[in-house]
């Protein structure tokens, strides 16, 4: 055989070998590596292995740093406390006021309700007509609808006429205004955040119209104060009486039950007369009957 046939005899073997090594082991899944140097491949084995064990103790690392924190987050859900909250009545009916958040559990010591903080609550917009918050013969003072503090909320006032609306150039939340011949309306918007929360409106009476008011008012300030002054004078009198029936209660005691044995002898004195008197007035009418009695046994 010539060598260049030698050689492609041996190369067409190991191409098959090769194939039924590989058919092997997608047959049976047995791995086959190749030959290894035995040094090579005891340090590959103790690289494995030093690998693998450090690893396992990073893991083990990693539990214990985490067993702590479970811990740790266990107790802060045990020590936390649900906590309830109630609202307060808004200071106001209508527009912009401020309310009470109270703390019903979870109150520092023995409290049962404790307030947490004070917020912002609302009503309906529209308030209706109000009161000046002072006012003269001469001027009136007015407020808009607003809490503290006052520079956060926008204020348009504006003179209500029939035929129109006319604003003011006042934007604060007190206007001062003039009495007039007239009686005069005037109207106050406040806005937060370019929104209207509250509107109030007013009348300004004339001065010839505020005396007409007061001078038909009936007067019962003078009235009243009467009334308070005759009920103060008698509790007062009832006090003192009850002081000195207290302070002197024995020689109180004396004097009722001597006059209450005095109206007993004068009640028994009555009845004894009245059975003196009854007794004479049926004596009389007894004689004739004895009188009678003894004639017929005379006659006999």
């Amino acid at each position: 055989m010539s060598p260049g046939g030698a050689g492609c005899s041996a190369g067409l073997l190991l191409t098959v070998g090769w194939l039924l090594l590989a058919g092997l082991q997608s047959t049976y899944g047995i791995n086959i590596t190749a030959v290894q140097d035995p040094s090579l491949a005891n340090e590959g084995e103790g690289e494995d292995e030093g690998e693998n064990e450090g690893e396992e103790e990073a893991e083990n690392d990693s539990e214990a740093e985490n067993e702590p924190q479970a811990e740790a987050e266990e107790d802060v859900s045990n020590r936390t406390v649900v906590k309830e909250v109630e609202f307060g009545m808004c200071t106001v009916t209508c527009g912009v006021g401020i309310r009470e958040v109270i703390l019903t559990n979870g109150c520092p010591g023995s409290e049962s309700k404790c307030i947490v903080r004070v917020e912002e609550c609302r009503g309906p917009v529209d308030c209706g007509w109000g009161k000046p918050i002072s006012e003269s013969l001469e001027s009136v003072r007015l407020a808009c609808v607003h809490t503290s503090p006052a520079n956060r909320f926008k204020y348009i006032w504006r003179l209500l006429r029939p035929d129109q609306a006319i604003i003011l150039a006042n934007d604060s939340a007190i206007l001062e205004v003039h009495r007039d011949t007239h009686p005069k309306a005037f109207e106050c918007e406040t806005l937060d955040n370019n929104e209207i929360v509250a509107s109030i409106k007013f009348t300004i009476y004339t001065t010839t119209e505020l005396q007409m008011k007061r001078s038909s008012r009936p007067d019962t300030d003078a009235v009243l104060v009467f009334v308070l002054t005759i009920g103060v004078i008698m509790c007062i009198f009832v006090i003192f009486l009850l002081m000195f029936i207290i302070i002197n209660w024995a020689a109180v005691k004396d004097f009722w039950g001597a006059k209450a044995s005095t109206t007993e002898m004068q009640s028994e004195l009555s009845s004894v007369r009245y059975k003196d008197s009854t007794c004479l007035d049926q004596s009389p009418t007894e004689i004739p009957g004895h009188e009678d009695d003894a004639l017929s046994e005379w006659n006999e």
